[in-house]
């Protein structure tokens, strides 16, 4: 898979990407450290634990990082749970489920651009 196909495949804009980082190899970097991420893992166990606070930083985070990133989809998904989050409030069931679904999708294809299994 070629980098541009990837930002396709998750909904990103490649050309926006590289006005923020200056290459493709640095883009790459960046995106493969994404797969250690843990921000995705601290959310879901904190809606698990009604602990609000704590899943505010962590789907605020994830949302910075995939503005950073150019991951589209999951930056929309991400800004909705955060804005009920930020209240201390008890998101709905669906918005978490399209922040997994997002997150699922960039997963499976950075393991694609990057052959890893």
């Amino acid at each position: 898979m070629e980098l541009k196909e990837f930002f396709t495949a998750v909904g990103g804009n490649y050309e926006n990407v590289l006005t923020r980082l200056p290459s493709e190899s640095f883009a790459k970097k960046f995106l493969f450290k994404f797969l250690q991420d843990e921000s995705y893992a601290l959310l879901k166990d904190s809606l698990s634990n009604k602990d609000f606070s704590t899943a505010f930083r962590a789907a605020h985070t994830q949302k910075g990082v995939c503005l950073n990133l150019g991951f589209d989809r999951l930056l929309q998904s991400a800004s909705a749970i955060t804005e009920v989050l930020r209240g201390g409030n008890n998101p709905p069931s669906y918005l978490f489920e399209a922040v997994t679904k997002d997150y699922n999708e960039v997963i499976e294809n950075l393991k694609l651009l990057f052959a890893v299994n």
